[in-house]
């Protein structure tokens, strides 16, 4: 098992002010970073090689938008949305990342006021499929995740999630879980929890509130009991989200100011981490 963190509490945007961050989170005893690759334009290479002197592993995180939307009815966005996974994948390669997780099956906060048409689920299982076989070339486990219902209409619970994974069939194709969207959207988090055991790659530990792990209502203790029964070996990584972005503050509707500090919340979530799972 590893710990990491989410780097979107800082930046969208690997660049050389997140340098002291970095050492700060090696300091206080991460094993890595989940880096956000959104700018397909950056020095990947070189951002592997600032980590791999920090000591820092490493996975990555993505969205997809209305403009390169796997399920969309145009082929051309979906094709867009293809080729730009791919290229994502390719700096996953080039800056070490393990995992390349997010909601990429579909435009992220992008509605057209029903739920997702079978065509759209033939398209996803296409659009995933294609990306999954790139997945292989790079050298990159994707964990697909699920998200609540103000942010997909896709992709929204854990049994849809396993559909997905399991229709699209490759090796390269798994999932994540996601202690706050399972939150709003499961009736039982735990049982989704255990249900995604065989298919998981990746655990965002997220409080209710996307502030400081541990200050809010997630069920934690049946949380981490469940990680250890299904004998999760994979990332936890802390996603916490402030108000250090405008564009993050305003995707992830964060209206007030949740913690002291970035690195506070970053040395109490790994703590909390560290007791649940008993390290």
């Amino acid at each position: 098992m590893q710990c990491g963190i989410n780097l979107l509490l800082w930046t969208d945007r690997l660049g050389d002010g997140i340098l002291p961050v970095l050492e700060v989170l090696k300091g206080q005893g991460w094993d890595g970073v989940e880096v956000p690759v959104h700018d397909l334009t950056l020095d990947y290479k070189a951002w592997s090689k600032r980590l791999n002197e920090l000591d820092l592993r490493r996975t990555a995180s993505t969205i997809r938008t209305a403009a390169d939307n796997p399920v969309s009815p145009d082929p051309k966005i979906r094709a867009a949305a293809v080729e730009a996974t791919k290229r994502t994948l390719d700096c996953c390669h080039a800056v070490g990342a393990e995992l390349l997780i997010g909601p990429i099956h579909s435009a992220l906060a992008t509605f057209t006021g029903r739920h997702a048409t079978d065509d759209e689920w033939k398209w996803g299982i296409d659009s995933m499929r294609q990306i999954a076989e790139h997945a292989e070339k790079a050298n990159v486990t994707i964990g697909v995740e699920y998200i609540n219902r103000f942010e997909s209409y896709f992709l929204t619970c854990v049994a849809d999630a396993i559909r997905l994974v399991t229709e699209v069939n490759h090796p390269r194709f798994r999932m994540m879980y996601d202690t706050f969207h399972a939150n709003i959207e499961e009736k039982d988090p735990i049982a989704a929890l255990r249900q995604s055991a065989p298919y998981l790659v990746e655990v965002h530990i997220s409080e209710n509130d996307r502030g400081t792990p541990g200050k809010g209502h997630v069920p934690w203790p049946q949380t981490f009991a469940a990680l250890k029964e299904i004998r999760f070996d994979g990332w936890l990584v802390c996603e916490a989200f402030g108000m250090a972005l405008p564009a993050i503050q305003g995707a992830t509707k964060i209206w007030r100011r949740m913690f002291d500090s970035e690195e506070q919340l970053a040395h109490e979530a790994l703590a909390h981490i560290r007791r649940g799972m008993g390290r």
